[in-house]
């Protein structure tokens, strides 16, 4: 495996991070710090759009993130990690399944169409896996994998669930002293929640910003299960930074001096999820568990083109919704103290799909599935080399493969045109969902990611044996694919790529 140890910028990061915890430790008094022994707590904390430059770590010179960075610097920062999609629902059923979520019938975005379906109850999640091996489960925030009780988080392995079912929600009324709301198209904010938040099955009334209440959730079950014998699971399921853009004073005072409103607060709910991870991070330590704590930190896609500049995905090309780097390139961190060296940096491809037999090896009982790969052993250098060979991607006719040095991606050409937007930037559907043949053929984009992470030159027509060599792998993965989904595609638009127009279903 291709391991190394940052230079200068991750030991300045390993000092800092000294300092950021030293500046927060526990009291005399708190439990000491545990000696490693028995099976790690787990604990996976998942952005929702996060660009793949919106950390410090990670390159952003706009927003300070100094507890993530910490995260990064105690354990093993993955210069390439990916989702298995680029929008959040199916990228959401790879990750919790360990499994390409095309194998299963979740491939696209419900669009609200998951209050009468779900995530196909054959799967074992995560949660499933880790309960039969003995711990504590529990989930709080964004699920957007079903809404009937047989969906429900509770049905599908956790003990405990507090959050949303649906793909977002508001975090406060916007018309609260000191929130400010980052207008998209000239919009009044938001007011009313329209998802409900739930604590198991019942609704709860939330007044205070979502993203402090699911914090404060997260604290309270780390403090609960620190106390029993079980080790725990926790899935801290941020809707931050998603859209709908709000921040309250507490987090937008660092970013005063940001003149572009919504640029403003995207940072600042970027600075929530820091302080997020601050006082998981804190509490872990406070209960005396922190040293034999698992904790992984990762987004569901790239960040979304159609809020503006007010995100980045750094040098990567393209943002949610495309097959390219952007899209499906994200921070992916992991911190085990007892068990891993930290300040190391691994370049190899790694992908959330890799949480379930990663977790699982770590508690004791490897879950394999044809996917899923125990990273465990790059990150403690037992093993060397490269965990895959190859990873695939598809939405419909929309597909992708890279290996060590090159992404080739198909896309239908289509004959719509920017006229044929509605005012969101969708196309209308057709009945019974968007056709996942290409009436119009498909345009080939091959990169050379070692030469041109930014996929600006395509190198398809200069190079065709390697697009040969990768149309072979990525059919035969295709092959092994469900060729019927539980919700067609209906979510749409298109853009320009190497001077011609395609269209992108999600």
């Amino acid at each position: 495996m291709k391991m190394t140890t940052r230079g200068s910028r991750i030991m300045a990061l390993v000092a800092a991070a000294a300092l950021v915890w030293a500046c927060g430790a526990p009291e005399a008094d708190a439990p000491a710090a545990d000696s490693g022994a028995g099976p790690p707590n787990i604990v996976l904390i998942l952005a929702d759009d996060l660009g793949y430059a919106d950390i410090g770590i990670y390159g952003s010179e706009i927003i300070s993130t100094p507890h993530i960075d910490a995260l990064a610097a105690s354990g093993v920062l993955f210069t390439d990690g990916y989702v298995s999609h680029p929008v959040c629902s199916p990228s959401r059923a790879g990750l919790i399944t360990g499994r390409y979520q095309q194998r299963h019938g979740w491939e696209f975005n419900p669009a609200g169409r998951d209050v009468n379906a779900g995530m196909s109850l054959d799967e074992s999640t995560l949660a499933d896996r880790l309960k039969a091996l003995g711990y504590r489960t529990g989930m709080v925030g964004k699920w957007h994998l079903g809404h009937q009780e047989p969906h429900h988080p509770m049905s599908r392995g956790f003990d405990e669930y507090f959050g949303v079912l649906e793909g977002g929600s508001i975090f406060i009324d916007s018309s609260l002293p000191g929130v400010e709301y980052g207008s998209r198209r000239g919009e009044e904010g938001p007011t009313e929640r329209r998802n409900k938040v739930l604590r198991g099955f019942e609704e709860e009334k939330v007044e205070r910003y979502l993203t402090d209440v699911f914090t404060d959730e997260a604290v309270e079950f780390i403090e609960r299960s620190a106390a029993g014998d079980e080790p725990f699971f926790l899935y801290l399921s941020h809707t931050t930074p998603h859209t709908p853009l709000q921040a309250t004073a507490e987090y937008l005072e660092g970013y005063r001096h940001i003149e572009d409103q919504r640029t403003r607060v995207y940072a600042a709910m970027v600075a929530s999820l820091d302080e997020s991870v601050r006082r998981v991070v804190e509490t872990l330590k406070a209960q005396g568990v922190y040293e034999n704590t698992l904790i992984a930190f990762a987004s569901d896609n790239g960040c979304a083109g159609y809020i503006g500049n007010a995100c980045s995905n750094g040098p990567l090309f393209g943002f949610k919704r495309y097959h390219h780097e952007g899209g499906v390139r994200i921070p992916f961190i992991m911190s085990w103290p007892a068990a891993v060296d930290g300040g190391q940096e691994i370049s190899h491809p790694v992908i959330t799909l890799d949480y379930m037999a990663t977790f699982t090896a770590a508690a004791g009982e490897e879950a394999e599935t044809e996917d899923s790969v125990n990273l465990l052993p790059y990150m403690t250098g037992e093993a060397d080399g490269a965990p895959h060979e190859y990873l695939y991607w598809r939405a419909g006719a929309s597909v992708a493969i890279r290996d060590a040095q090159y992404k080739l991606i198909k896309l239908n050409r289509t004959d719509f045109r920017p006229e044929n937007l509605r005012g969101d930037g969708r196309l209308q559907p057709p009945e019974g969902g968007w056709p996942t043949d290409s009436p119009h053929g498909q345009l080939t984009l091959l990169y050379d990611l070692d030469a041109d992470v930014g996929e600006l030159n395509n190198l398809a027509a200069e190079q065709p044996d390697v697009v040969a060599r990768l149309e072979v792998e990525l059919d035969s993965w295709r092959g092994t694919l469900l060729d019927e989904q539980i919700l067609p595609g209906v979510r749409s638009t298109i853009t320009q790529i190497d001077g011609e127009w395609v269209q992108l279903v999600f």
